[in-house]
């Protein structure tokens, strides 16, 4: 137990990793060697030249390699780009986008994942500060729609925090859009590098409190989304764990890192950040089991 009578469990969370490390290949040519590195938990990447989304039998034919390697599709990253705009005032383009996300959630739904990440805003750094609250409604109500359709499909849908310049790039915001969709069975999706560029890393946590389901983990240097693997930038991991620990999270950490056309290379330093993020959740543990109110009084320093 806490100074505050919490109980402090130990933790191990589960690992895994995006194949969006390896989007310029073919997922057809990236799963057996992630499996042979020690990963079976996949979120998968939606970049047309790594998996089609559009084409169901050849989703149908992933979901069928990840099931005879025995591997887990956990998540399934939407699409997003310039052209992806669900906030647009102009009804067209969120139709356009909104559309585009169902036939993902779709491909979602045969590739058996359980949860579908989507940005809530669009990649585009420029938007007059005019039209935020208008495109915050419209996000809002876009949301709304397709939580609603992935769990007609049987997966739920997660936001992730943006980068800083862009819209839903701070926690304000990701809290704002939690608080105006009626449902409560939309999560959240923290990256690490975003939120680190932000300055909300250090907080986060606990304000997102149930609402967080998993990470995307990456480190940086605190001036560029490096997508380094963890330990190799800014982030304070140990802090991080903490308060995950703390907290009782149990979703998934998905190492989300900069990949190369090497695909051995890539799962290297995949294979090295995870062995750093289990080294720090073991002393995390340790040292929350001997003295769990240190936490607290670091947090109030």
């Amino acid at each position: 137990m806490d100074n505050r009578g919490r109980e402090i469990k130990v933790k191990d969370f589960p690992f895994g990793i995006s194949t969006g490390c390896f989007y310029r290949q073919s997922i057809f040519d990236c799963l057996r060697p992630i499996q042979s590195a020690g990963f079976s938990r996949l979120e998968i990447c939606s970049f047309p030249d790594h998996l089609d989304y559009h084409d169901h039998q050849r989703v149908a034919e992933a979901s069928q390699l990840i099931r005879e390697l025995r591997m887990d599709a956990y998540s399934f990253h939407a699409p997003f780009g310039p052209e992806m705009d669900i906030t647009h005032l102009d009804p067209q383009v969120r139709k356009r986008s909104v559309d585009e996300v169902c036939v993902a959630a779709k491909a979602a739904a045969i590739l058996g994942v359980r949860h579908l990440v989507i940005h809530p805003g669009p990649e585009k750094s420029d938007l007059p500060k005019a039209e935020r609250w208008d495109r915050m409604t419209n996000a809002a109500a876009e949301l709304e729609f397709l939580a609603e359709y992935c769990r007609q499909l049987d997966i739920y849908l997660v936001l992730e925090n943006m980068l800083p310049h862009l819209f839903f790039g701070c926690v304000t915001d990701v809290l704002w859009i939690i608080g105006a969709i009626r449902r409560t069975d939309v999560g959240v999706c923290l990256d690490t590098g975003h939120a680190h560029l932000a300055g909300d890393l250090p907080h986060v946590v606990p304000k997102l409190s149930n609402h967080l389901w998993m990470l995307h983990a990456s480190d940086n240097s605190g001036s560029a989304d490096d997508h380094y693997p963890p330990g190799r930038g800014g982030i304070d991991w140990e802090h991080l764990i903490r308060q995950l620990i703390k907290a009782d999270f149990s979703g998934g950490i998905i190492l989300e890192i900069a990949g190369t056309d090497n695909i051995s290379e890539t799962l290297q330093r995949a294979q090295q950040g995870q062995a750093y993020l289990c080294d720090t959740i073991r002393r995390c543990n340790s040292s929350l089991r001997r003295d769990p109110g240190d936490e607290d009084r670091r947090e109030g320093e």
